[in-house]
């Protein structure tokens, strides 16, 4: 970045939606840091966006409402937007650009660091392994979690998917090791944010929370800056304090509504959906900010929340978050109907890093047979399930009750629990092993014999053999 000495510019072209534009500019650099001086003396913060000859094209962070071209001046300070990190930030509450909610006093850090950031290089990047357990079954059991992951939740309006995101933040942990929380809200109501705070309220006293909220009513361009400053914290909470850190970033979806704001307002030419063409890079810058470092203990994971519009997910937003990210969690509007929560749809939802996270050494001896032989067993289910519903239950076999007999017993028993219901693992795979013992022993063809007869326990109205 140019240095230079802090000159006031006062030159204001023009004033249009979150941006300003001044003239006169000598030595400013992309992304470089801005105050906003009024003439109330009132300060505002920028970031710069574009540069042309003499002209600087800033977003201002707390929006323009209220800044006139004159009696305006704009001071460039030389580095991109920084924010100091540290410790601090633990049992804090903040709004989308670090400033406390909570009544406390401005968070200083450390250090300085860019918020911006960048990718982990991937000559220095660890593979992603051992597990973060959520003490949700659907996750631990089926899609589980794995440090340094980045695993979305896609969901639609009407679902819960901030209580879901929510109860992870609340209750996942690293299994003993020195473990932290980073929860980015944007775009969420008031009656939302006070939901998450009061939720979290017992992980933010003990020290193990960092909460951003950007509600719906911020500016926009606010809402560009969270996921970032999320980000920016929870790195070095990570490589400098040796923490496994999981940060929750809910709704993506609304990140990119700001951007396609952003971008529209600069006057850019609109891509897929009115988005702009360089939208995959962009959460692209995001998503990849996540892992592990080689030689380091500490991790930064991302559960990052999008709702689909219209349930689509050819959308945009989570077409592209799936290219970039390792698996997905669906939410499924069948299951909430019907009264299941976490309404995860186990079909659906895929964690690709799964074998690296759990199974001998890591979790238990039988949790990646166990939860293969699930899956099976219920896609069968759903095939028994639409069999029935053409020819009745009268054509079924004994073996396709007990599979419909499974799916029932499935949802009641293992996928649904309580929004502040924390399982254990072994919980969670007992549970399974119930479910599954309402098969007979020779439909479980994924198990090998010695799990089998460490674990399968037949359930006393199995038909013969």
């Amino acid at each position: 970045m140019i240095s230079h000495l802090p000159i006031d510019y006062t030159d204001i072209r023009r004033v249009e939606g979150p941006l300003l534009v001044v003239a006169g500019v000598d030595g400013v650099g992309w992304d470089e840091d801005a105050e906003i001086l009024l003439d109330n003396n009132g300060v505002r913060h920028g970031v710069v966006l574009e540069r042309d000859r003499d002209l600087a094209v800033i977003q201002v962070l707390e929006g323009t409402a209220g800044i006139a071209t004159t009696g305006t001046a704009v001071r460039f300070l030389g580095h991109p937007m920084r924010i100091g990190v540290g410790e601090a930030w633990l049992g804090r509450v903040c709004s989308g650009r670090g400033t406390p909610l909570d009544g406390g006093p401005p968070i200083f850090g450390d250090a300085f660091a860019d918020v911006n950031g960048a990718p982990l290089n991937p000559t220095a990047r660890d593979t992603p392994s051992d597990a973060i357990l959520t003490g949700i079954s659907a996750i631990d059991a089926l899609t589980t979690l794995v440090r340094g992951q980045k695993l979305p939740i896609f969901s639609v309006g009407g679902l819960p998917h901030l209580e879901l995101a929510t109860q992870i933040a609340a209750q996942a942990h690293a299994g003993g090791e020195p473990f932290a929380v980073v929860f980015a809200g944007m775009g969420i109501t008031h009656t939302d944010a006070d939901a998450v705070r009061d939720a979290l309220e017992e992980r933010a006293a003990s020290g193990e929370l960092a909460l951003f909220l950007n509600t719906a009513d911020d500016p926009v361009i606010e809402r560009i800056v969270t996921p970032r400053v999320a980000l920016t914290v929870a790195e070095h909470l990570a490589f400098a304090t040796h923490r496994h850190v999981l940060v929750v970033m809910a709704d993506m979806t609304a990140y990119c509504e700001a951007v396609r704001q952003v971008s529209a307002a600069r006057g850019e030419m609109p891509g897929r959906r009115g988005y702009p063409g360089y939208l995959y890079s962009d959460l692209a810058s995001i998503y990849e900010r996540c892992g592990r470092i080689r030689g380091r203990n500490g991790s930064v994971t991302e559960v990052p929340v999008l709702t689909m519009p219209g349930g689509d997910i050819t959308h945009p937003v989570p077409d592209l978050t799936g290219y970039i990210t390792e698996g997905q969690l669906v939410l499924s509007p069948e299951l909430h109907t019907a009264g299941i929560y976490p309404p995860i749809e186990p079909l659906a939802s895929l964690s690709r890093l799964m074998r690296r996270g759990a199974g001998p050494g890591r979790t238990r001896d039988d949790h990646l047979e166990l939860a293969a032989q699930l899956v099976a067993l219920l896609a069968k289910a759903r095939d028994v399930r639409e069999l029935t519903e053409l020819l009745g239950e009268a054509a079924l076999s004994q073996t396709d009750r007990f599979y419909l007999r499974f799916a029932d017993e499935f949802n009641r028993r293992f996928m649904n629990q309580g929004v502040n219901e924390s399982r254990t693992l072994d919980d969670t795979l007992t549970r399974a092993w119930a479910v599954t013992s309402v098969l007979p022993r020779r439909e479980l063809t994924m198990l090998s014999a010695d799990v089998l007869d460490a674990h399968y326990h037949p359930d006393p109205t199995e038909p013969p053999s």
